[in-house]
C-alpha cells in the first residue's frame, strides 16, 4: 500500500484541470501528472507547498498514508 495520492480528487473539488495548475505553480504537467497517477517516489515541500497554496488545501488531503493490512 504505501502513500495514496489524491491529488485528482482535489483538482475536481476546486474544478480546476491539471494544467491550470501546472501554470499556477509553475511545474510541468509531465511532472503533475506523474504525481496525480502515483508515479513519483519523492515531492519537494516546495512543490508540495505551491500545490497545496493553488488548491487551498493541506498536504494531509493530498498525501494519505495507507498501512498493509497484516
Amino acid at each position: 500500500m504505501g502513500i495514496r495520492i489524491n491529488l485528482d480528487i482535489e483538482l475536481a473539488k476546486n474544478k480546476m484541470s491539471l494544467k491550470e495548475l501546472s501554470e499556477r505553480v509553475g511545474v510541468s504537467m509531465t511532472n503533475l501528472s506523474l504525481l496525480k497517477n502515483g508515479k513519483v517516489k519523492a515531492i519537494r515541500f516546495s512543490t508540495l507547498e505551491a500545490v497545496c497554496a493553488a488548491l487551498h488545501c493541506q498536504p494531509g488531503d493530498i498525501l494519505v498514508y495507507e498501512a498493509d493490512p497484516q
